[in-house]
């Protein structure tokens, strides 16, 4: 069997952290490889070495029949690489990016659009829009085009469908497996076990260390535990009082083009409310309008009491919000990220201390209390940004696609906090793209091309829509979108 890519006793530290400790495997040509883990295992660490943009410490690396340390040019011009974070240049157009990537490496759009036609023709009637303004899942259609535009023998995506909706990632997958059948061998990391499922096989990384490679089955079943954390289960604890947040009509238009379409709800005090759609549904605008972010064009909304137009700062002091994008300091320490938005939130300064004892024992990050942000693992992060943004104990708190990214055993962690600020009265306002999340909400909302379609309890949209899970009723619905943005 000939492999196309060889690691043998990889090693890297940062300071006295071993990201990687001895890591070894091989891939042969033409498979889909997973990698698979939970957050800090040093997955990507891991991609950063084998594309040569990191060198090792020690051990030795072999891509496409070159070292990654002695050869890296030639390892450079023969793969593909999309990492985690949004690669393209968010102010040039979509065609811009790609013709400079294919620049780049010597080719031109014409030459290889064959390899990218089935991926790129999807966002190519908007080739003159700016990357930046794209949804989601556009963005990442045109990040893994500008990776494959110079036909790369290896290409190796870094969890490439995170802020991704099920319906594009179901149609990413598809297109691997069409580059697959073209001969690309792909090495993929992904913290979905579905997604794990679709590979040819997978290396399980914990720790830094490669801790078995088999087929998917065989590797989800023999570290369930860690890989397959069973569900969580929760009363619903939605107060007996006035709703919390309350719309009517709201609308928002950017031009000629209506993202949010006269949408009514309401939403109880200590109600998980979960508010679901694709990508470019309109979600984020609608939160960005009820955070106080930004103005409505039409209809009314009042959060908390407070009339998001006219009183927008109020709104602001009674909410706590953590967006899509990490919302905390990454050049300061744990606790002083804490100390700070505690500040801005208006803790009584008797209180702080006390209180960040108290947060970070229940997000066990005592240990970290003196670490840099920056150089936390994401899900770690993601639990802090979350106990940041309810440590003034806000009446609602809004939670935007909270566990992109992150791994199951982290992701059951973070809504254990979820249930436990709904516990305490605090509602819980959370846009994600994890149906097995959604089944852990008290209602949910699935919005399409700006409305509201549906608006019921898990069970009851299930029951609606003859489904038998939340994946299933969300795809029915989703396939209802007219527009493709």
């Amino acid at each position: 069997m000939e492999y196309i890519l060889t690691a043998d006793r990889l090693t890297k530290s940062y300071g006295t952290v071993k990201a990687l400790d001895g890591v070894s495997f091989a891939v042969r040509c033409g498979e889909i490889f997973g990698l698979i883990g939970p957050d800090g295992a040093g997955k990507t660490t891991l991609f950063r070495l084998l594309t040569t943009l990191l060198r090792p410490d020690s051990g030795r690396a072999v891509v496409a029949g070159f070292d990654v340390e002695r050869q890296y040019k030639e390892i450079r011009r023969r793969v593909g690489y999309m990492p985690g974070h949004f690669s393209l240049y968010p102010d040039l157009t979509v065609e811009e990016n790609l013709q400079f990537f294919a620049t780049v490496f010597g080719t031109s759009i014409r030459e290889n659009y064959d390899l990218v036609r089935d991926i790129y023709s999807q966002i190519e009637p908007f080739r003159t829009r700016r990357a930046g303004a794209l949804s989601g899942g556009m963005k990442q259609k045109l990040a893994l085009s500008c990776a494959l535009i110079h036909k790369p023998e290896v290409l190796f995506l870094d969890e490439p469908t995170t802020g991704v909706d099920p319906v594009s990632r179901r149609e990413l997958w598809d297109m691997l497996r069409r580059l697959k059948e073209q001969g690309i061998t792909i090495v993929v990391s992904t913290p979905i076990v579905d997604e794990a499922r679709q590979c040819d096989r997978i290396a399980f990384l914990n720790r830094g260390q490669v801790n078995g490679i088999d087929t998917p089955d065989c590797i989800l079943t023999r570290f369930a535990d860690i890989l397959c954390p069973p569900g969580l289960s929760h009363d619903e604890t939605r107060h007996a009082d006035r709703p919390v947040i309350e719309v009517e009509g709201l609308t928002k238009q950017f031009g000629s083009f209506v993202a949010v379409d006269h949408i009514s709800f309401n939403v109880g005090r200590g109600e998980i409310f979960g508010f679901l759609g694709a990508n470019g549904a309109g979600k984020t605008t609608a939160m960005r309008m009820l955070t106080g972010l930004s103005r409505p064009t039409g209809g009314r909304a009042a959060v908390a009491g407070f009339d998001v137009e006219r009183q927008p700062e109020e709104v602001k002091r009674h909410i706590g919000y953590m967006s899509q994008k990490f919302s905390l300091y990454e050049d300061l320490k744990v606790w002083e990220n804490i100390r700070l938005f505690a500040g801005i939130y208006g803790v009584k300064e008797a209180d702080i201390a006390p209180r960040t004892n108290e947060v970070l024992r229940r997000i066990g990050l005592e240990a970290e209390r003196n670490t840099r942000v920056g150089s936390l693992p994401l899900g770690w992060k993601q639990k802090l940004a979350f106990s940041v943004s309810v440590f003034h104990e806000p009446e609602i708190v809004f939670l935007d696609e909270p566990t992109g990214g992150v791994d199951p055993a982290t992701r059951r962690q973070f809504w254990e906090l979820i249930y436990q600020a709904a516990d305490r009265g605090i509602t819980v306002f959370v846009t994600t793209h994890f149906m097995d999340e959604a089944e852990y909400c008290d209602r949910i909302s699935i919005m399409v091309d700006g409305r509201i379609r549906a608006l019921d309890s898990p069970d009851g949209l299930k029951r609606t829509f003859h489904a038998a899970t939340m994946d299933e009723v969300f795809r029915r619905l989703a396939r209802e979108a007219e527009r493709t943005t």
